[in-house]
Parts: structure tokens; sequence; C-alpha cells
């Protein structure tokens, strides 16, 4: 490993937490952006930590060497700001690995709520062949594709109008985690607009995080995309985003009308837990739902996704081909919860295709 931040007193903390597990070893600290890279050449670490905000060359800057030099995956350590929120999102299109928030601001020793976290992403980031996912993952993101145009962009488009008194209309359940915020715009940009399906995704991410992600997300989409709210009438042609630290769960109303449910409740170790979304989806839409998993760490969705394929609904795994992390999809896989196996990249077609 190799430790980069601004803050001697952070750089301590990251070491600490770090080399709490005996399986990993910090061969070097680094002060900025421009100390990173050129220990970063000399040392070739397995994974590099960044922070964001550096004096000089800044952690953006440094990721993005470091990354075209093929060196070594990085995680982010990021505050948990609205700002930082932006330009984690910035760092994880530019081909960081994942992000491990910073809590209590920008200098921090109570790291203990999240040193479990930090250390299996940094496993996970040494796995071989991670850095050359990432690589690909973001020369892939820099060429022109065929997409729809977002929304502002259309001019004297028909646009179909939906009850939202009757379910005349399926449901597409998400679910991702860890190298999920680069993954998600393999897919959801290459929805239309009139996709004949109200689109739920959970994506685990920190509750400062998903308010911003749903807007990063609807300014890039056809499809309109908010962060869930409760109460909120769900209807086709939408996508709606599991706020942090809040299940994202429906309720069919007498009226025949669906509307969003936000509980804290069950407990799991994930919040939004993407089983808990695809069986609340799967109990209104029935055999109307497509369950979608997507890459991550663990098995949230796996369960989901065996649910969805035996009520008869149809269900799409990322295959290890393109998944940064090929954990909860190969879960989805081995317990024959996935009808469908496709890279990240055809999964939009696939969708449609389930949809008709």
């Amino acid at each position: 490993m190799l430790i980069c931040d601004d803050s001697a007193l952070m750089r301590t903390s990251l070491k600490r937490i770090i080399e709490s597990d005996p399986d990993l070893t910090v061969v070097g600290t680094a002060r900025d952006g421009e100390d990173a890279v050129a220990k970063a050449r000399e040392l070739r670490p397995d994974v590099i930590t960044m922070d964001i905000n550096m004096p000089g060359i800044d952690g953006i800057t440094a990721l993005q060497i470091i990354i075209s030099e093929s060196i070594a995956p990085v995680l982010m350590v990021s505050s948990l700001t609205q700002e930082g929120a932006e330009v984690t999102f910035e760092a994880l299109a530019l081909g960081a690995f994942d992000f491990v928030p910073k809590p209590g601001g920008t200098v921090s020793t109570q790291m203990g709520p999240v040193t479990r976290d930090m250390i299996k992403k940094i496993k996970q980031a040494g796995r071989s062949g991670t850095l050359d996912k990432l690589i690909r993952k973001s020369t892939l993101s820099r060429e022109p594709k065929e997409t729809a145009s977002p929304r502002r962009f259309l001019a004297n488009r028909h646009k179909r109008t939906f009850s939202s008194n009757g379910l005349g209309f399926k449901a597409v359940a998400i679910g991702i985690s860890t190298g999920g915020p680069k993954t998600l715009f393999d897919v959801l940009p290459h929805l239309p607009e009139d996709l004949n399906a109200a689109v739920f995704v959970v994506q685990h991410m920190p509750p400062t995080f998903t308010g911003s992600f749903a807007q990063k997300i609807d300014a890039q989409c056809p499809m309109k995309c908010t962060e869930a709210s409760p109460g909120a009438v769900v209807e086709p042609g939408a996508i709606y985003l599991g706020k942090g630290g809040y299940h994202l769960a429906l309720f069919k109303k007498l009226t025949g009308s669906v509307v969003l449910r936000t509980p804290t409740h069950p407990e799991h170790n994930f919040i939004p837990s993407v089983d808990v979304m695809m069986e609340s989806v799967l109990d209104v839409f029935g055999a109307g739902t497509i369950g979608v998993l997507m890459t991550g760490m663990g098995d949230d969705g796996a369960e989901g996704m065996l649910k969805i394929r035996k009520a008869g609904g149809r269900t799409i795994a990322e295959n290890e081909e393109s998944a940064i992390v090929f954990g909860m999809p190969r879960e989805a896989i081995e317990r024959g919860g996935a009808e469908i196996i496709a890279p990240s990249w055809d999964i939009a077609k696939e969708i449609r295709k389930a949809v008709g």
C-alpha cells in the first residue's frame, strides 16, 4: 500500500488502520499528488489510497497520471460533503477503483466506522486483473457511443403519457455496489425516455452522496432520475435512486397507484439493501419485474434475483469480463438466479428486450 494525504495525522491514522490487517503492508506515504506519483513510480505498490484536496498537484491529477501509466488501482479517501461527492464522482469516472468516506471532515482520527469497509475494498482493489478492468472502462467511457440524447436536447418529440392508477408497465430493479458509479453509466444513458418501465436503483453509497449522484444520472440520461422520497408516485420512464441510509421499497395503494416507501428496517449490512428493494418490487410487479445485478462485493441481491426468476420475472447478471468486482453477480449466477449473463455494455440492450 501507498498512502497519499496532505495531513500527517491522517497518514498516521490510515497507516494504523491498514496495518491492523496482517495481509496489508504500507510501503510508503506521500504528502501531495506530486509526491504520490513519484513514489508510485518508484515503489510500484499494489494499491494506493489517495486524498482528493491537496496543495499543488491534487488527488484527481495524480489519479489520472497513475492510471494512465498503469501503476496501481487507486482508492479515493473523500470528505462527506456535497463538494466531496461531486469531485469523488469525477475521480470514479477517471478510473478510481472506489472511495472510502472520510468521517468528520478533512482531517479525522475517527476512522473506526469505515475500517472494515476500507480493508475489504483495498483487498478487492489489489486482486489480479482489477487495474486492467479500470483502465478499459476508463478508455471506453472516453469513446463516442450511440446513446439517447438527454431530455434537455429533445425537441418536438412526442411524449407518451401513462396512467399512474394501473400497472400497465414493468419494473427494472438494479442492484450495484463497488465499481457501480462508473458502471451504471454503461447502462442508464442507453435506456430511452419512453421505456415502458420504472427503474429502481440501489447503489451502496453514503447518505450525503445519493442526492448528488441522482442529479448526475438525471443530467446524463434520457429518463428522469430522482432520489427516492416517501410518497412519490411511481411512473414508467423514470429512475428512482435509493437514498443512502434508507431502504427503497414500494406500496400499492387501493387506488392502484404505486408509491415509494423509505423505511429504515429491516436491519441489514447495507441500507439501502438490494435484496429488500428487489423483494418489494417483486411484491408489487410480480412477473413484470426485471432484476439486474452488477459489480459489487458480497451477496446483496443474490436472493432477490433468485426470487424474481422463480416468480417468472427476467434476471440479468453482469459477467466477470466487465465486473470490476465479480462478487454480487457471481453469487446470483451460482444460486441459479441469473437467466442472462452479459457484460455491462450489453445490459441496457437486454433490459430493453425484456421490457418489450
